[in-house]
């Protein structure tokens, strides 16, 4: 067949593959009449075991119930007449009973027929045949013997049976003989060695026959093999043993497995390999077996045809077959006939399409007759595999059969015409409830049947019509399918068939569910040994569905042991043994899905806690989106390892994919316990969400991105926001707002409805519709009216809530009038009061803003000529009629003129309008200057002030000492003429410091004090008694009026006659160093300054007014530093300082110091040795004397570790010559108590100490008690106690 007529075929094909669609079979009710078919048959062939009955299926349903009846070998099967052979009742199944019968007289092709009064249906031929597994031929098998290398083939040979049997080769002890690449097992059964080896020796190589429908086995007699070694076979190329020659051929069915053999023999051992002529082995389907000698491919089809290579490889060459494999076709269907329910006039067809190769014979058949036998029907026409079936009426019903068949063999189908006029009925039970988890796919059934066939429609809610689309899909046979059901898609359906004898309805509830989900799966532990182990399983679910969690360890169930505590959420494992090691399985069920998770526990010894690590959480995982509707969505998310720290709260932020992909923005925040959020949405935003988790640490990585959600568009929420109305000319009106963000829009084709009118004078609204824009300028308005004005967004999809009205205005002019009516009251010589008539608010042409006041001082009243001053501006805001103008200079000539002001800008002026202010205070003195200082006076020189405010009358001068306290003496005070700018203080004492004060008058009193300091002349034999730390100047009382600084420098600073300071002294304490110095000058600021010897860093400095000592504390122990006492003011430019001054700070500065440098200490240890030294004399004399001194045994009885007798031979001492025991020493004025007096001794160790009794024992030894304080009274001797350090200096010093 070339490919024209293939493509011609395929077409054919598919347009009656379509109209077979609209004109499908449908399951009629067993209520309804109906012709019969066949439910249930056999097998085609039927081989039969002959220990058992034979059973031949033949089942069939219609309406009335059909009639059974039997051919056996093309004639009549007469079941009545055997006893042997049973058809069961209602049924055409035969029971054949062969028990004591020869089963072969059963054998034969046998066919059922079902017949009732609308028609007959006929069976496939049923071949049944006896299986079969006759016994092996007796023969005799020579024993074989070759020499090692060469080929060898075993033959099997086993008797035909039915059906075929399984060979095997195996040994007298039933042990398979085992194969490999050199020995192998053809499919025929045959033995095949590619070369012997003398391990191949034996005599039981034995041929097994099993006949699988007996179960039995039949066995060849042995063979024997010797294998000798005495001519060994040389190596060679291969060959093959099977196939033989170069090619051979191989014929196989589609649908069918191809199996190829090559075996082939060799020295060494070949390998085999296989390919194929121009194209490659199809790997989905293909194996290989024994040793790739055997290839196979599995559903064979038409590609599968071509030339196969085997070659066999060794070291000497190869050897080459080729395998010419053809494909065949039994036929098969490509769309068999199917039952049709036609009305009355009604038009049908029946198609019977077959594949196969050589093309399938077509031969249509009419109640089991042949259709040329049948009889004559007018309203039918046979076109080849088809039949067409026109205006049938009632009483035409019958059964078609098409038989197709080639010499591979056949396929027959029956196919019933039923000629019905019914209403519609549904036969899917009404008000079935269906249940789906999210995301899955949803069937609803709507089995429905009638005559004609009747048209499906489905509703949602008894409302929405649904139409096939990308989300429902109406099958031909009325099921509704939904590829993924959502929650939305929740509610009741609608089943609605329809037909022109009438319309039936059935209702379907569906209900999605949300998935079952574990959120926290358990985790891989590391536990040791003797601990608790805890897997958490938290597990999300539909609330209306029932979750059943189940443990299991390494696949299996948990052990039943009371350490095993299965919680709701949770498995805890508690003192953890080795046995304990293994994969936990958490499994959650509902009725409707499962999810499952897995972790590992290892055991471990016992090791010390490690520190806790608190870090950021991980980030969270499995974002999931639920319950999904047109306004929100649920977001679902299992949360990362918090790392010890619990998590506080979960940020969920989204990305607008539409709008601004690549920007992230906060959306809410959920508490850190939860793993779901309800997140409500805006439409037409294409979202993707991410989850962030926070702990004490800080925030998570975020979250991958969920799925992508789109919401569908919808109007408008909101209008634009911040509408104003404002002109820019007088005769425009600006109106302008906030444009909507695509977010905010909504939806495609956002345009901005712009209405406008006069208020309270135009009725109708004037509109314009814009887009892209955030303002509209309307012309041609009035100057500065009212206007009314409204702002609304519209998308494609309808238009925002209705717009607030704002108010606006068109653009403003200049003001048109000046204020009137300009009155100017003076109330002091700063200070004046403005009054103006308003302007009427028609002639402000904008809105008000207020007032400005412009005046310019034009001289003073003592100048006859005017000055270029500056003008200046005082706003007064608001609808004003009055104003004040402060800070006016005294006794002075000013004009003004006041200016109406809008939004546009400035009026006309209003007419100038003068005044003149009074007199007021004088400013201070220009400069104050001490020109020259005697013993007893001080000469004065000062300027006029700079402002006058009037007609100067003259100078106030005071005048008082500081004394040698620091402290103010009692005021003088001058009055000196105008015109006097010099001035001699006499009758004053040499070699104080006068502070002095300096002010001019008016009329109207003093001005502002300047002050100065000076120092008479020193008297040669005067000197300056040092004043008292914390003391200062203080300001003298000024009944009248404040002394102030001088708000200018003096033009001359007299340096005093003397330096400032005088000595410096320092010490240092433990709390730092001490610097005290004269000091006699009068500067404001005197600070202590200090550094680091021989350091580049700045001087730090310690205010110090009013004092002549400080403490400089937080000084480095063993450093030295340079400091220095300096004297600054700000208006004098000189600085006047000491010589600087070397203070070194101790290595210890603190009260631990070393007790061997300490001057007591040193003094105490002299005393003591002393003592020792008369002690020592003491003794030599009494020695000398004959008397013997106990001192061992006293110093035994002390028991005092630090003090030892000193024998001779080591330099100490043991006992000593004594007759006096209990007597003074000679010259000491010790009492008989053992007491010393301070005022006896001047060489008591009291003296040395810090305090308290120093006392001897009669052995010399020290006992005395350091108190902390001396004290002139005396002590008992018997209430020593143990010695400190010092004793223990002594001794080492002895």
């Amino acid at each position: 067949m070339d490919q024209n007529t293939k493509w011609v075929l395929n077409i054919r094909v598919v347009l009656l593959l379509l109209l077979s669609h609209v004109t499908s079979a449908l399951e009629v009710p067993l209520d309804l009449p109906q012709p019969p078919t066949i439910t249930l048959q056999s097998p085609k062939d039927y081989i039969f075991d002959p220990r058992e009955n034979i059973v031949i299926h033949c089942e069939a349903k219609g309406k009335p119930s059909p009639s059974f009846s039997w051919a056996r070998n093309g004639t009549h099967f007469d079941v009545e007449k055997d006893s042997k052979v049973l058809m069961k009742p209602g049924s055409g199944t035969l029971v054949i009973d062969i028990s004591g019968e020869k089963a072969e007289a059963y054998e034969g092709t046998y066919q059922c027929t079902a017949h009732n009064d609308h028609g007959t249906a006929v069976s496939n031929n049923f071949v049944i045949r006896q299986s079969r597994s006759p016994l092996w031929p007796k023969e005799h098998n020579e024993a074989i013997t070759v020499q090692m290398g060469v080929p060898l083939v075993l033959m099997c040979r086993p008797p035909a049976g039915l059906p075929p049997p399984v060979i095997f080769w195996m040994d007298n002890n039933f042990q398979r003989l085992p194969l490999d690449k050199r020995v192998s097992q053809a499919l025929n059964g045959d033995l095949y060695f590619s070369n012997v080896l003398p391990e191949d020796t034996r005599r039981d190589y034995i041929c097994y026959a099993r006949f699988p429908h007996t179960q039995t086995i039949q066995q060849k007699q042995p063979i024997s093999v010797t294998v000798l070694d005495n001519s060994p076979e040389r190596e060679r190329r291969p060959g093959f043993m099977m196939p033989l020659g170069p090619t051979s051929t191989k014929m196989v069915l589609k649908g069918e497995t191809l199996v190829l053999e090559c075996i082939a023999e060799g020295l060494p051992t070949p390998e085999v390999q296989w390919q194929k002529d121009g194209a490659e082995l199809p790997v989905s389907r293909m194996s290989f077996r024994n040793f790739n000698k055997m290839l196979k491919i599995s559903d064979v089809n038409e590609a599968d045809a071509g030339n196969y290579h085997c070659t066999a490889t060794n070291i000497l060459g190869a050897a080459h077959h080729t395998i010419k494999v053809t494909v065949k076709a039994a036929p098969f269907w490509v769309s068999a006939p199917r039952n049709l329910i036609l009305a009355p006039n009604e038009t049908g067809v029946l198609t019977c399409l077959v594949g196969g190769d050589p093309k399938p014979k077509i031969t249509w058949f009419v109640n089991g007759f042949h259709i040329e036998n049948a009889p004559e029907d007018h309203s039918r026409k046979v076109e080849g595999d088809t039949v067409i079936l026109n205006n049938v009426q009632s009483g035409s019903s019958a059964v078609y059969q098409c038989n197709a068949s080639n010499e591979f063999g056949y396929l027959m189908a029956n196919a019933f015409v039923s000629v019905l006029a019914e209403p519609p009925r549904v036969l899917t039970p009404p008000n079935q409830v269906y249940q789906v988890i999210t995301n899955n796919p949803a069937l609803l059934p709507c089995a429905t049947f009638g005559s004609p066939i009747p048209a499906i429609t489905w509703f949602k809610d008894s409302q929405t019509s649904i139409k096939n689309g990308d989300t429902y899909v109406i099958h031909e046979n009325g099921t509704l399918e939904i590829h993924v059901a959502q929650p939305l898609n929740s509610g009741k359906y609608t089943c609605i068939a329809t037909n022109n004898l009438g319309i039936k309805e059935n209702h379907i509830y569906l209900e999605v569910k949300e998935s079952t989900r574990i959120l926290k799966q358990p985790e891989y532990k590391v536990v040791q040994r003797g601990m608790s182990a805890l897997f958490e399983c938290k597990v999300k679910h539909d609330p209306s569905l029932v979750p059943n969690i189940m443990w299991l360890k390494d696949n299996g169930e948990l052990p039943d042991h009371e350490r095993f505590e299965v919680g709701t959420d949770s498995l805890t494992i508690k003192d953890v043994t080795d046995g304990d090691e293994g994969t936990y399985t958490c499994i959650v069920n509902t009725t409707l899905d499962k999810d499952s998770a897995s972790a590992m526990l290892t055991v471990v010894e016992a090791t010390p806690t490690p520190a806790i690590v608190y870090e950021k959480p991980d980030q969270p995982t499995d974002l999931e989106l639920t319950d999904q509707t047109e306004r929100s969505v649920r977001l679902t998310w299992i949360p990362g390892d918090n790392h010890n720290s619990p998590t506080q709260k979960f940020l969920i932020q989204y990305e607008d994919l539409l709008h601004q992909p690549g920007v992230w923005i906060n959306l809410t925040e959920v508490d850190g316990t939860s793993t779901t959020a309800q997140l409500n949405l805006s439409p037409y935003v294409y979202y993707s969400f991410r989850v962030l988790a926070l702990n004490e640490v800080g925030y998570s990585l975020p979250s991958q991105p969920s799925s992508q959600y789109r919401t569908n568009p919808a109007a408008p929420d909101e209008n634009p926001s911040d509408v104003q109305g404002a002109g820019t000319e007088p005769n425009n009106l600006v109106i302008s707002w906030t444009a909507l963000t695509g977010f905010q829009s909504n939806g495609p084709g956002l345009v901005y409805k712009v209405q406008w009118r006069q208020k309270g004078v135009e009725e109708h609204w004037s509109s314009r519709t814009v887009a892209n824009a955030s303002q509209l300028v309307v012309t041609g308005t009035p100057t500065f009216v009212p206007y009314e004005i409204k702002v609304q967004a519209f998308n494609d999809y309808g238009n925002g809530p209705e717009s607030e009205v704002v108010v606006g205005y068109s653009g403003e002019d200049l003001p048109e009038t000046a204020p009137e009516s300009v009155q100017v009251l003076v109330h002091n010589s700063t200070l004046a009061e403005i009054h103006w008539e308003p302007v009427s608010d028609s002639t402000v042409r904008g809105r008000l803003q207020g007032y400005k006041v412009y005046y310019r001082h034009n001289r003073t009243l003592q100048d006859a000529e005017e000055k270029d001053q500056q003008e200046q501006v005082l706003m007064f805001s608001g609808n004003r009629s009055e104003g004040r103008l402060p800070g006016l200079q005294p006794y002075s000539l000013y004009s003004l003129f006041i200016r109406v002001l809008n939004n546009k800008g400035e009026g006309p002026p209003s007419p100038i309008k003068t005044f003149e202010t009074p007199e007021g205070v004088p400013g201070p003195p220009s400069f104050l200057d001490v020109i020259d200082r005697g013993l007893d006076s001080l000469t004065l020189k000062w300027g006029a002030p700079m402002d006058n405010n009037g007609r100067l009358a003259g100078y106030t001068l005071k005048y008082q000492p500081v004394n040698n306290t620091i402290e103010l003496g009692p005021v003088q005070v001058m009055n000196l003429q105008a015109n006097e700018t010099s001035f001699t203080l006499e009758n004053l004492n040499s070699s104080v410091l006068y502070k002095l004060y300096l002010s001019a008058k008016t009329i109207k009193g003093s001005g502002p004090t300047i002050t100065e300091e000076a120092f008479t002349a020193m008297d040669s034999v005067h000197t300056q008694p040092p004043v008292e730390t914390g003391k200062g100047p203080t300001e003298p009382p000024h009944p009248t009026s404040p002394i102030t600084q001088s708000a200018r420098p003096p033009f001359h600073k007299v340096l005093p006659v003397r330096p400032a300071f005088g000595t410096v002294n320092t010490s240092v304490s433990e709390d730092g160093a001490v610097i005290s110095w004269e000091y006699f000058g009068h500067h404001k600021n005197v600070y202590v300054e200090y550094i680091v010897d021989n350091s580049k860093e700045d001087w730090k400095k310690e205010l110090v007014n009013g004092s002549h000592s400080h403490l400089i504390r937080g000084l480095k122990p063993a450093t030295s530093y340079r400091v220095r006492v300096v004297a600054r003011d700000p208006v004098d430019p000189a600085v006047h300082s000491t010589d600087e001054v070397l203070v070194s700070v101790p290595a210890v500065p603190s009260r631990q110091v070393d007790i061997a440098t300490q001057g007591w200490f040193i003094g105490l240890m002299c005393a003591i040795a002393l003592l020792i030294l008369v002690l020592l004399i003491v003794c030599f004399i009494k020695r000398n004397k004959g008397g013997k001194y106990p001192v061992k045994e006293k110093e035994d009885a002390h028991q005092d570790p630090e003090i030892q007798p000193m024998k001779e031979d080591d330099g100490t001492f043991g006992e000593y010559s004594d007759t006096e025991d209990h007597k003074p020493l000679k010259g000491s004025r010790t009492p008989s108590n053992g007491t010393v007096r301070r005022d006896e001794s001047d060489d008591s160790l009291v003296d040395y100490g810090e305090g308290g009794d120093g006392q001897f024992n009669e052995d010399g030894s020290f006992i005395g008690q350091y108190s902390g304080k001396k004290e002139k009274d005396t002590h008992e001797g018997n209430e020593s106690s143990e010695a400190p350090s010092p004793v223990n200096a002594m001794n080492s010093f002895v």
